[in-house]
């Protein structure tokens, strides 16, 4: 997984609420379980619309996206953040997020920042086309010069993002540990 760490990107505004995983990555693209290619599908339905958000240069290649309320909600597919991630995405800015969506981007090193809404109104006041930085280590989001917004992050999830970590990452990272108690365990208790 590609370590987060500060992000400078355009990013693209869709704020609508309540978007579903089914919108992110509609049923007929589940039928594999490689994730190169998913990006294809992603907001499949909405990028038939004429003048979809990510159709319109330069939005067209924008790594954040900035989005409504309850974001990911429905059934709890994986494939969502990987379409997102396949397509170029790194962090979607919300004011809040479904639980099962967001911890499936962050086992995917896709940023999840949750943001009130009066500061999602100033990113989405500012100049579209100015590119956004997110800098993980400082907890600022901000586009452009304009003033840097501060956010909160679990501290786990910074560090494992920022070290570019998953479940199985932050496991091995113990593996000298895990071997010395595997040992002992078979010193001490052999039956076992």
């Amino acid at each position: 997984m590609q370590p987060f760490t500060r992000l400078t990107a355009i990013a693209a505004p869709l704020p609508r609420d309540n978007v579903d995983t089914d919108v992110i990555i509609p049923k007929q693209f589940l039928t594999t379980i490689q994730r190169a290619g998913l990006g294809a599908g992603l907001f499949y339905d909405l990028r038939q619309e004429p003048g979809f958000v990510l159709n319109t240069p330069p939005f067209d290649k924008a790594q954040i996206l900035i989005v409504g309320a309850n974001f990911g909600c429905g059934s709890s597919r994986e494939h969502a953040p990987w379409a997102l991630l396949d397509f170029g995405i790194r962090a979607v800015i919300a004011p809040s997020f479904a639980d099962i969506f967001r911890a499936n981007c962050l086992e995917n090193g896709i940023l999840p920042l949750r943001l009130p809404p009066a500061d999602i109104a100033r990113l989405l006041e500012s100049q579209a086309t100015t590119p956004v930085t997110i800098d993980l280590e400082a907890q600022t989001v901000a586009r452009g010069n304009g003033p840097a917004i501060a956010f909160d992050c679990d501290s786990g999830e910074r560090e494992r993002l920022m070290k570019g970590l998953d479940a199985i990452g932050t496991t091995l990272e113990s593996q000298a540990v895990i071997a010395a108690f595997e040992s002992r365990a078979r010193r001490t208790r052999a039956w076992v």
